[in-house]
This record gives C-alpha cells, structure tokens and sequence, in this order.
C-alpha cells in the first residue's frame, strides 16, 4: 500500500490528489518559480493535499506522517515571494486554509482568536462592525493568512505605529512534528523562561503548525490625516523620519522613495529629481493635528518641501496592486523585490552600496529603493530591481546574480538580510552570514529538538 493509499485510509476525505489541488500547492511566488513555469521547468508536486479542519485533524495528520516518514509542507495562502513552497519529491503539503474564521472576540481584553488559515482581509473585515482593527495590513492582506503572517514574521504598512505581527500576537496554537499541541498562555507579558511564541514566529514551517493565533487587537482611529514633502535627496528625506521617532510620535505610514521611484509613481506630485516623503497620522481627534504639526516643522528644517496630501490618497487606493512576474517575463524582463533593514548610522551606506552593487550586474535596467518600516533606531529599505539580459535563456542567472549583488553588499554594509519576507530559499544561502556560526547552530538544534526527523518543510530557511 502506498503511503497516500495509507494516509486516505487513516485519514479520510481530507486528502485530495486531484491535479489541479496538487498543482495549486506545488509553489509560491517566487520569482524563480515564476520562471520556472514560464519555461514549462518539469517540477516536483505534493503527493497529496491534507486539508484539516480542526487542530486534532493536524495532529493525526503530522503524527501519521512522522511515522510514514512523508515530509509535510504547510501551506497558507501560498502569497510568499522567497521560495518556501517547494516539495521535494514524496512530500505532501499541509492546507490550513479550513482552519478559518474568528473564534473568539474579547471587547474588553480587546483580543481576537482566528484560526490560523483565515485569510487576513477576512480577519480584519469581521473586526470592523465592533470598531477594532487588526492594524496589521501586509501587501498581501488579501492573499495572505494570519498563521502565515505568524510562520514569516510579517510587518504591514502601519508597522511605524503599530509594530509588526510579533507585537500584535498574544498566544498561539502550534502542532509540532509529532502531533503534541502547544498553547501558549494568553497574558500580556510574561517572564516564564524564553518566549516560546518567538520559536515559531518566523519559523517558516519548519518547527511546527500554526493552527490558531491570538490577537491583541485596537479600536479603530477616531481621526486620520495624510501629509506629504519632497526632498533634494533620500537621506535628506529620512532625518525627519528619524527625529520624529526619537521625539516619540509614530505617524503609521511614513514611506520615502527615492527619486527614481518618486518619479515612476507620484510624478504628478514631486518635482524630477526630489524625494518623496508619504506620511499618514492616526489617533484620536486631539493627538493628529499636533502630531501633523510637529513633523511638518521636522520636514521644513531638513529642507522638505510640502506637496498636496492627496499623493496619500492615490498610494492608499494603489498600495496593494502588483503587476504580475509574468508580464514582465513575457518582455524578457525579470523583477523582483528585496527588503533589507539598518540602522540610521547604516542605512546611507546600504542604500548607496545595494543600488551600486544591483546597477552593476549586467542587464540591469532599474534599481531603486524606498524606506518602508521605521523605528527609533533604524529603517526598512525596500528595493525594487529589473533586468533584461541579453540572452533570454539567462532569466535566472541574471535574477540569481542580482540577489547575490543586494545581499553582499547589505551584509558589507551591517545590515540585516531580510527584514519581513523571510528567507525561504533565496536567501538561504546568505543566512549563515546573517546568524553566525553560533546562531546557525543554535537554529539547527532547535530544529533537531522539535523536528529530529527534518520532516517539516525541508529544504527551507536553514541552510
């Protein structure tokens, strides 16, 4: 009997093999698999798809595959870009999408549990009829689940004043390889040993299976107001970001572009050449015209110039919209983004350094940057790179070569390789430089510990 034949017997109807299911969760979107099936590349599906539909399905279902030795890939909404979702051959992948849906709402304790396959525009579309928010909203809110969120560490748009997923997660469920269930207590803070959330929060599947998240959630900002300056150059644009954070206010959305991306998407906002400084204030009624007023004055003394606040508009009603790798592939053409962080002290350098080391590689037509997330002591830099090689058939040795070039120069300059897609496995072979040898091997034993069979999602993340 073969191991699908055996986990349809143990398990039921939650385990599909048709076609178009195995195809569906056979990748993510990652560039290289973009790639890949643009050139009709043979690749390797699940054995089967395990859909569960409740916490005790995945635990029979990881604890039966432990004993089978079948690798298992959980799967949430597949909206990753790294490359975590690959199977290797004889793996099955593991759907939390039937885990869905807000299971409990606490006005009081102002949380929210979901289950962990519940899409995150969903998430957030059943707080608002009781005036609360998630104030979590990734690019991919509408793509993305909320245990995905949890499984690559995620940060949204609103990270500035809201913080990023490991901020805003109180509890969570976990299966681990073996079918045990860990849940975490639901308390504000605790100092009961090492927080035992953070082994999963980036864990990109590889420890274990996010089935349920706990929220601490907010109300709803009583008053919001955009506000917008260009700049002569980008650092001149983040020393306003900066001081306003070391001066204690947190607009959400503080987003600065240099001038090439100010140029290609607000050129009827910014001068050419100038950088684009986007700012969005939430809270209540009283807090924003102060806050609005304080930075205008941080933005005026750095040289900004003051540009009408509907740019704001038109970024919020554009923010989620994403041309598709394949559109580009159809021109020869290969694109990506890589989001990297440094400190103030940093972030200069590594924005000089990465286009430089990006612009060099051959058959690079674009490579651009704009600071995303920001915090009292460093920035998000989020690049954008395309190119065209010559030879239509060097797609990947060209994409290849262009994260080699932004990773070598972001570690060059001391800055972190990868600050809310994760690793995957584009960046895999960087992770070693980034952790260390002692950090490496400190990952490694926590895998070892909770996953000694190396069946959850391998190939992924640890080198």
């Amino acid at each position: 009997m073969s191991h699908v034949d055996t986990l349809a017997r143990e398990l039921g109807p939650i385990v599909h093999t048709d076609a178009e299911r195995l195809a569906r969760h056979g990748r993510d979107h990652w560039m290289l698999a973009e790639i890949d099936a643009f050139e009709g590349a043979p690749r390797a599906l699940p054995l089967a798809v395990i859909e569960p539909t409740s916490t005790n399905e995945v635990a029979r279902a990881l604890a039966l595959c432990r004993a089978l030795r079948v690798p298992v890939v959980p799967y949430g909404g597949g909206s990753g870009v790294c490359g975590a979702i690959q199977p290797e051959i004889g793996a099955v992948a593991l759907s939390t999408r039937a885990l869905a849906g807000l299971r409990r709402l606490d006005a009081t304790d102002l949380l929210a549990v979901y289950g962990a396959g519940t899409m995150g525009g969903d998430a957030e579309r059943l707080l608002e009829p009781h005036g609360l928010t998630l104030g979590h909203w990734p690019q991919s809110i509408e793509l993305s689940t909320v245990g995905g969120w949890v499984a690559t560490r995620a940060s949204g748009q609103y990270s500035t004043a809201y913080g990023n997923v490991e901020d805003l997660v109180l509890a969570l469920e976990v299966v681990l390889a073996d079918g045990t269930v860990l849940r975490t207590r639901e308390t504000p803070r605790a100092a009961a040993g090492p927080d035992l959330r953070q082994l999963f929060l980036g864990s990109e599947g590889t420890l274990g299976v996010v089935t349920e998240v706990t929220f601490s959630v907010r109300a709803r900002p009583a008053a919001t107001r955009g506000q917008a300056f260009h700049f002569a150059s980008f650092a001149g644009g983040l020393e306003p970001i900066r001081r306003a954070l070391r001066g204690g206010f947190a607009p959400p959305v503080a987003r600065l572009y240099d001038a090439r991306e100010s140029r290609r998407n607000f050129r009827d906002f910014v001068p050419q050449g100038r950088a684009l400084l986007l700012l969005l204030h939430e809270g209540p009624a009283s807090v924003v015209p102060c806050e609005l007023e304080h930075v205008e004055r941080l933005c005026r003394e750095a040289g900004g110039v003051p540009t009408d606040a509907a740019v704001v508009d038109q970024w919020l009603a554009r923010r989620n919209h994403v041309p598709s790798f394949r559109s580009f592939l159809e021109q020869g053409v290969v694109v990506d983004t890589i989001e990297v962080a440094a400190t103030w002290s940093r972030v200069g350098a590594l924005y000089d350094g990465v286009v430089a080391a990006l612009s060099a590689v051959p058959g690079v037509l674009a490579a651009t940057a704009h600071s995303s997330h920001s915090y009292r002591s460093g920035t998000c830099l989020y690049f954008s790179f395309a190119a065209k090689p010559d030879d239509p058939r060097r797609l990947r040795e060209t994409y290849t070569a262009c994260w080699q070039a932004a990773m070598q120069a972001t570690l060059a300059a001391g800055g972190g390789i990868a600050h809310h897609h994760g690793i995957g496995r584009v960046r895999r072979p960087y992770l070693a430089a980034e952790l260390g040898d002692a950090g490496l091997g400190v990952l490694r034993a926590v895998k070892r510990a909770l996953d000694p069979d190396g069946l959850l999602n391998p190939g992924n993340l640890i080198p």
